[in-house]
């Protein structure tokens, strides 16, 4: 089942244009277990809480989506704590401005190292590389991670896979999220590192990941 974010986006008040608007996005944040949770404040529910002074405001994603000509589509501060008390996950209206931030960051990061994997693979012939879906997987760890975490590293706090549209062919690619180093209270200062690549379940998958590893070694 994908991972679905908190937000409605085909919802009412949307400041995007209607072709934008979907009902998912690749990173969930929103599960009172997610492991995201670390990025934010922890603190006891207060009576200080005012969602109506949250911006309604959405960004557009740097994302293009499979299913039209349109991008992915963030939530506004304001769907995102709506859709977080929908579902009785005790949100802070001031947590918003430091969650959503995030939530879009992460999405642009791991895009951008998906295009540095596909730079000089033939998307451009289509208009451009394409996500079709994607899939949360915090508590099944890649290969590579546990083989890591056997070697003394720090296992990752979350995993997920997303499937994108090279002019027709399909590709799978894992991230695996990691903490970063953070010169202060996480917080404040949040730090992480993605480990993106293509799954090796297809002769193309494994074609590049040993492409890439010869690069690094001969580089």
């Amino acid at each position: 089942m994908e991972s679905k974010c908190p937000v409605d986006h085909g919802a009412g008040n949307s400041s995007a244009p209607a072709k934008s608007t979907e009902s998912a996005c690749p990173v969930d944040h929103s599960s009172p277990s997610s492991p995201w949770s670390r990025f934010l404040p922890s603190r006891p529910s207060t009576s200080q809480n005012h969602p109506a002074a949250l911006s309604n405001e959405r960004e557009t994603s740097s994302i293009p989506r499979a299913s039209d000509s349109g991008n992915w589509v963030y939530p506004s501060e304001a769907q995102f704590f709506s859709a977080m008390a929908r579902k009785n996950h005790n949100p802070q209206a001031t947590d918003m401005k430091t969650i959503v931030p995030i939530h879009n960051a992460v999405n642009e990061r791991a895009w951008s190292e998906v295009l540095k994997w596909e730079a000089g693979r033939g998307s451009d012939k289509c208009g451009g590389l394409k996500l079709i879906n994607f899939k949360g997987k915090p508590g099944e760890r890649s290969i590579k991670a546990r083989w890591k975490t056997l070697l003394g590293y720090s296992p990752p706090f979350d995993r997920h896979d997303w499937v994108v549209d090279r002019c027709g062919t399909k590709m799978r690619y894992i991230i695996d999220f990691y903490t970063g180093h953070t010169a202060g209270p996480a917080s404040n200062n949040v730090s992480f590192y993605l480990d993106v690549r293509p799954a090796m379940d297809n002769w193309e998958g494994v074609k590049m990941r040993v492409e890439h590893f010869w690069s690094r070694i001969l580089s």
